[in-house]
């Protein structure tokens, strides 16, 4: 059965930092590209970051310069570090595998970031 679970999620002030985990279960997590989604309320769900099987990343424009992903293939692992967090990061972060025909999301995890 496969799992992806998040966690790192909060609250946390303007300028702040967090990091958030997905790990995953069930799947063989290195053949996977890894990719963070988030989803704000009352929008869409967008794209904020991906990391590749092979460790290619690419980022949206509005967190380029503040978020980095990286993965941890032995620990079946895929993170967010979220520096420079502003109020417009405020969402339900969702972390996703995808490989071939094989698409799988976690539930997400809430980052609020308020004073």
């Amino acid at each position: 059965q496969v799992q992806l679970v998040e966690s790192g999620g909060g609250l946390v002030q303007p300028g702040g930092s967090l990091r958030l985990s997905c790990a995953a279960s069930g799947i063989i997590f290195s053949n996977y590209a890894m990719t963070w989604y988030r989803q704000a309320p009352g929008k869409q769900r967008e794209f904020v970051a991906t990391m590749s099987s092979g460790g290619s990343t690419s980022y949206a424009n509005s967190v380029k310069g503040r978020f980095t992903i990286s993965r941890d293939n032995a620990n079946n692992t895929v993170y967010l570090q979220m520096n420079s967090l502003k109020p417009e990061d405020t969402a339900v972060y969702y972390c996703n595998a995808y490989w071939r025909n094989m698409n799988k999301w976690g539930k997400g995890t809430l980052v609020t970031v308020s004073s």
